[in-house]
């Protein structure tokens, strides 16, 4: 039996998905549905990941907006393929557009035009954020963002990676992405 799957994202925890598919009904035993609090700027995203592995041929996956799936034309059209190819049916319905099998010229097209907008409009956020924090800093009053950890979770952190721990282990047991640790690791001077 076929499944209504559905994907939500917001860029961070503090954000809401509850106006993603507000009004849907999202109960049900023929319903399942995901939910990440992560950037769209990458596919490593835990719930997306599980998503795209649980879908099958039949199943419909509803994603409320296309720059809800992907923040590049690139990725966006690789996981469209693959789901597709799998027969899957993939529907965004701010866009109101549904992909099943082989599309079209014309759907691929206007497909391709609204994920370059969504990949514009990233970008342009970007240089928007980038020159505030440019603008506030000159003022003095930007001071970055607050540490993710203490100073004694720091040096804790850099004895670790002194001992040799794996970098992911080091990175789960404090809570922070690969990057973030790399940061710690600089700042540290401690030799990778």
């Amino acid at each position: 039996m076929s499944q209504q799957v559905y994907y939500k994202r917001v860029s961070t925890a503090d954000q809401n998905t509850a106006r993603q598919f507000d009004g849907f009904d999202l109960t049900g035993e023929n319903v399942k549905v995901f939910e990440d609090h992560a950037s769209g700027k990458n596919m490593d995203r835990p719930e997306l990941t599980r998503c795209l592995e649980y879908v099958r041929e039949g199943d419909i996956l509803n994603v409320w907006s296309i720059d809800r799936l992907a923040r590049n034309l690139g990725q966006l059209q690789r996981t469209v393929e693959e789901l597709t190819a799998k027969g899957v049916v993939v529907k965004f319905h701010k866009e109101n557009m549904t992909f099943a099998g082989k599309a079209d010229n014309m759907q691929t097209l206007l497909f391709q035009i609204l994920g370059s907008f969504a990949e514009f409009e990233r970008a342009v956020n970007r240089e928007r954020a980038a020159e505030g924090i440019a603008r506030a800093k000159s003022e003095g009053k930007y001071r970055g963002r607050k540490p993710k950890l203490s100073e004694s979770q720091a040096k804790e952190l850099l004895q670790m990676v002194h001992d040799r721990y794996s970098k992911t282990e080091i990175a789960q047991k404090f809570g922070i992405s690969r990057t973030q640790l790399y940061q710690y690791i600089e700042r540290g001077n401690v030799a990778k």
